[in-house]
């Protein structure tokens, strides 16, 4: 059941950012763009966007491994416009970070113990970010 509310996930994401055009272009029936209509009101703001910018914050937005997809994709300048290459170029350095209290909470559950039993000090600011992790001072 999981799967499927990831399924639907993805498939409102892709339509928030206005992915829609290409990812639905080959369904014809009626109800599948009625569907798109109703679910995609007020969304037009996000349409000035580049299409390029537009994936690139899609991805962001779906988690890593949606990032790493799209780093891996920038790299075929042979299978993508330009303009999107590029954009998704910036996923090989500029991802934005995940909240320091979400940073917190995922190394207590590694550890099974509240942060301050493991670590004297944790800054919850990260000092840089990446795809799949991102790196904190800590003092043991």
């Amino acid at each position: 059941m999981g799967q499927f509310f990831r399924l639907i996930y993805i498939g409102l994401t892709v339509l928030r950012f206005g992915l829609d055009e290409v990812a639905l272009s080959r369904f014809r029936q009626g109800w599948v763009r009625a569907l798109v209509r109703v679910v995609t009101i007020g969304r037009r703001a996000r349409l000035d966007d580049p299409r390029g910018a537009r994936l690139r914050m899609a991805l962001e937005k779906l988690g890593p491994i949606f990032v790493k997809f799209g780093q891996v994709l920038s790299t075929r300048r042979d299978l993508l416009p330009l303009d999107v290459a590029d954009e998704l170029a910036k996923l090989q350095d500029q991802v934005p970070p995940f909240p320091g209290v979400q940073a917190v909470a995922l190394v207590e559950k590694a550890f099974g113990k509240r942060l301050d039993e493991v670590f004297e000090h944790f800054d919850i600011t990260p000092v840089a970010s990446a795809s799949i992790a991102q790196v904190h001072f800590a003092t043991l």
